[in-house]
C-alpha cells in the first residue's frame, strides 16, 4: 500500500509543483485574449465554463485508455507504476499542456499546422498523415467495440447498434460543441470518476482488512512479469501498451478542441496539465487493482493465458472481463451496471471527438470555413463514408500500427514543443528530453516488436543501439539550435543599448 499511496501523492504533487514550472515556461498570461473570444464562431470557437472544458478534455483524452491500457500494462508487473507516475508528470502532462497552449498562442490551430510552423513544412505533412490515420483508427475502433458490446448485452444485432452510433457521431461532429458534447459529457465524467474512486476506495479497504494484498515496488519484482517476455520486451513494449495513463499522442489532437473554448489562459494548467494528472491517477488505480484482485502479476498473467472461472465457465481474462469482475466484486450490482455503462459509453466519448478533430484537421488543411453547416457536412460525409467502409472490412492490420502511431505522434509534438521554446529563447529541456526518450522508444519498438505488432522482430541490442543513436542525434541538434537562438537573443540585447 505504501507504493500505491506514494504514487498517488507524487501525481498530485506533480500538478502543484512541476505544473507551475511548466506554466512559467509557457508564460501563461491571464490578460491575453483567448481564441474562444478572438475567433468566436458559435460552432467550434466559443467560451465555455472552465469545469465543462476540464470534463470534456478529461473524457476526450481518457475514455477507456487509462483503464484497459493500465490493466494490460499491469501484466508487465509493478514496473508499470513507475512509467505511469514519471511518464504522466514529466511527459504526458507536459505534452498535453504544450499542445493546448501552443494552439491557444496560434489562434486555436491544430497540431499539424503548429508543427509546420516550428518544425517545417515536411514535418507538417508527416504530422498530418499520422494524425489522420490515428483519428480514423480511433474513431472506427470506437464504433466497432461499443456496437459489439451493446449487441452482447441487449441481443440486438450489432449492425443496428453500429448505425445508431454512426448517427450519434455524425450529429456530435456537426453540432456546435456546447449543444451535445458540452451537455452530456459531465454525466459521462461522473461515470468514469465513480468507477475510479469506487475501485480505489475498495482497493484500500480490501488491503487494510487483509482480503487483497497490494504488491509493493521492490528491486526483486521490478523485472518483466509478462507471460511472453521474449515477444513483449519490457523496454520498449511497456511504453507503448500504457499510453493514455502516461503519455499519448492522441491527446494532442484533442487539446486544440478545448484551446478554442478556454476563457482564460490561467485555466490552462488545470484543464490540460490537470486532466492528464487525473488520468494518471485513474490508470494507477486500475493497474494496482488488477494486480491485487488477481493475486499478483504472475496470477494476472496466468488468468490472461490459461483463463479464469467466470460463472462456472473458463474464459481468458481480457480488460473487459477484468473490469466486470472487479466492479461486480467491489461495487456490487449497481456499481457493476454503472461500470458496464462506462465500458460502453466511455469509448464513444473519445470516438465522437476523434471524428470532430478529424473534421477540423481536414477543414484546416483544405482551408474550408466551418461556420456554415453545409460546409461542415461537406467535410463530414467523406469521413464517415470512409469510416463505414473500414467498419465492413478487416481493419485489424491497420489497428496493429495504432499504438506506435500514437507514441510517434507524441514524440513529434514534444519536439515541436522544444522548437517552440527555442523560438522564445527559453530552455527547451522539459520538452526535448522526453522527446528524445520517446523517440528512442519508438525507433526501438519498430526494430524489436514482432511482425504482428508492426515491428521487425530483430535483436533487442540492435533496437537499443539504433534507438539511442537516433534520439541522441535529434537531441544534439536541438541543443545546437537552442544555443544559436540564445546567442542571437543576447546579440539583439547587446545591440539594443
Amino acid at each position: 500500500m505504501i507504493t500505491f499511496a506514494v504514487c498517488i501523492l507524487l501525481l498530485i504533487a506533480g500538478y502543484f509543483i512541476y505544473g507551475k514550472i511548466v506554466a512559467r515556461h509557457l508564460d501563461v498570461d491571464p490578460t491575453r485574449k483567448t481564441p474562444a473570444y478572438a475567433q468566436q464562431d458559435g460552432i467550434d470557437y466559443m467560451p465555455m465554463s472552465t469545469w465543462r472544458v476540464f470534463v470534456i478534455q478529461f473524457l476526450n483524452i481518457a475514455g477507456l485508455g487509462p483503464i484497459f491500457g493500465a490493466i494490460l500494462g499491469a501484466a508487465y508487473g509493478p514496473a508499470a507504476y513507475i512509467w505511469i507516475v514519471v511518464g504522466c508528470i514529466f511527459m504526458g502532462a507536459v505534452h498535453d499542456f504544450f499542445a493546448g497552449m501552443m494552439s491557444i498562442r496560434n489562434g486555436g490551430a491544430n497540431m499539424s499546422d503548429i508543427t509546420g510552423r516550428y518544425l517545417g513544412r515536411g514535418m507538417k505533412h508527416v504530422m498530418s498523415v499520422v494524425m489522420i490515420f490515428l483519428l480514423m483508427a480511433v474513431g472506427v475502433s470506437f464504433i466497432l467495440g461499443p456496437s459489439d458490446l451493446l449487441s452482447s448485452m441487449t441481443g440486438i444485432n450489432s449492425q443496428i447498434w453500429l448505425l445508431i452510433i454512426f448517427a450519434y457521431y455524425i450529429i456530435a461532429t456537426l453540432l456546435p460543441i456546447d449543444k451535445l458534447i458540452g451537455r452530456i459529457y459531465p454525466y459521462m465524467g461522473a461515470v468514469l470518476l465513480f468507477m475510479a474512486v469506487g475501485v480505489g476506495v475498495m482497493l484500500v479497504v480490501g488491503h487494510l482488512n487483509g482480503t487483497y494484498q497490494m504488491v509493493e515496488l521492490t528491486s526483486s519484482n521490478l523485472g518483466n512479469w509478462h507471460h511472453d517476455p521474449d515477444r513483449n520486451i519490457l523496454i520498449p513494449m511497456l511504453f507503448i501498451v500504457v499510453s493514455c495513463g502516461a503519455i499519448s499522442g492522441f491527446h494532442s489532437t484533442q487539446s486544440p478542441l478545448m484551446a478554442r473554448c478556454l476563457k482564460n489562459e490561467k485555466h490552462a494548467r488545470p484543464v490540460f496539465y490537470g486532466a492528464m494528472i487525473a488520468e494518471g491517477i485513474v490508470a494507477m488505480i486500475w493497474a494496482t487493482a488488477a494486480i491485487a484482485f488477481f493475486g499478483g502479476p504472475a496470477e494476472l498473467n496466468h488468468a490472461m493465458t490459461e483463463g479464469i472461472n467466470v460463472d462456472g465457465e473458463i474464459v481468458k481474462l481480457t480488460p473487459t472481463v477484468a473490469v466486470k469482475m472487479i466492479c461486480e466484486s467491489w461495487l456490487g450490482k449497481l456499481g457493476a451496471i454503472i461500470a458496464i455503462i462506462g465500458v460502453v459509453v466511455c469509448p464513444i466519448t473519445s470516438g465522437d471527438t476523434a471524428f470532430r478533430s478529424l473534421r477540423l484537421s481536414l477543414a484546416d488543411l483544405l482551408k474550408i470555413d466551418q461556420k456554415p453547416i453545409a460546409k461542415r457536412l461537406w467535410v463530414c460525409l467523406p469521413i464517415f463514408a470512409l469510416a463505414f467502409f473500414f467498419c465492413k472490412v478487416d481493419f485489424s492490420s491497420a489497428w496493429t500500427f495504432l499504438g506506435i502511431a500514437n507514441q510517434l505522434l507524441a514524440a513529434i509534438v514534444l519536439w515541436t514543443g522544444a522548437a517552440y521554446l527555442i523560438s522564445k529563447g527559453k530552455n527547451h529541456l522539459m520538452c526535448s528530453l522526453p522527446a528524445a526518450f520517446l523517440t528512442y522508444v519508438c525507433v526501438n519498438y519498430f526494430i524489436v516488436a514482432p511482425h504482428d505488432k508492426a515491428g521487425l522482430f530483430l535483436s533487442p541490442s540492435l533496437g537499443n543501439i539504433v534507438g539511442i543513436s537516433v534520439a541522441s542525434v535529434l537531441f544534439v541538434f536541438c541543443l545546437i539550435k537552442g544555443q544559436k537562438a540564445r546567442r542571437a537573443g543576447r546579440l539583439m540585447q547587446d545591440t539594443s543599448f
